[in-house]
């Protein structure tokens, strides 16, 4: 991989000597594999058309099977992009499409039809695995994507009275809501015009309050 990496760059990028581990988890790697395996299975039924056709008793319909590639190809680079959840999503319904197709053929004058069973397992074993990594790669970036909601009138975080000196509070004082965020500055309120705001925390801070209403220190 580094070798074709290092051939797609343009002339005059910089080259990669060596790779480091892996940022991919368990469910990225399975959808890459996924999708790599759909373009060998997609490149197989285009070229091979011929020779799947004999083998599954259904020679003259190498068109659909070259069709069925076309859709494989394009369902594994997709999921090699960045739409990944879409691309599963193709490949399961393509699944779906591959046992129809081959239920429809084994029947009892298919001399062939031991192997539409075997090529039968096969693809409900992958239609398996495909339904498993859709879920998980769906789920997994439901929960990256998430955002958290702080619903509270006060949020307070105060450091210890040693760490004090390095690590000061901020708070904002604005109708009648107070906000504190452990930040290295030190401890200021930022009070509405007309209000004489004494001492907000009620914690003896007075020394370390800015009044900004009137310009004047408390």
């Amino acid at each position: 991989m580094r070798s074709l990496s290092n051939l797609t760059r343009p002339k005059g990028d910089p080259k990669v000597l060596s790779t480091g581990p892996s940022s991919l988890n368990s469910t990225d790697k399975l959808a890459k594999n996924l999708g790599w395996f759909s373009i060998g299975l997609g490149l197989t039924e285009l070229f091979a058309a011929r020779t799947l056709t004999r083998a599954l008793g259904i020679v003259g319909m190498e068109g659909v099977v070259r069709a069925y590639g076309a859709r494989e190809i394009a369902a594994g680079m997709t999921v090699l992009s960045t739409e990944k959840q879409v691309g599963l999503m193709s490949r399961v319904a393509g699944d779906a499409l591959d046992i129809i197709t081959l239920v429809s053929i084994m029947g009892p004058r298919n001399r062939q039809r031991h192997n539409v069973g075997l090529a039968l397992a096969i693809v409900v074993g992958v239609t398996m695995v495909d339904i498993a990594a859709t879920k998980a790669y769906a789920a997994r970036h439901a929960r990256k994507g998430a955002t958290r909601r702080f619903d509270a009138h006060r949020v307070t975080a105060r450091p210890a009275r040693s760490n004090r000196r390095r690590t000061g509070n901020l708070e904002v004082a604005r109708k009648c809501i107070i906000l504190v965020a452990d930040i290295d500055v030190g401890l200021f309120t930022i009070v509405p015009p007309g209000h004489g705001l004494r001492d907000p925390t009620g914690e003896g801070h007075r020394d370390l309050l800015v009044a900004l209403a009137y310009r004047s220190r408390l």
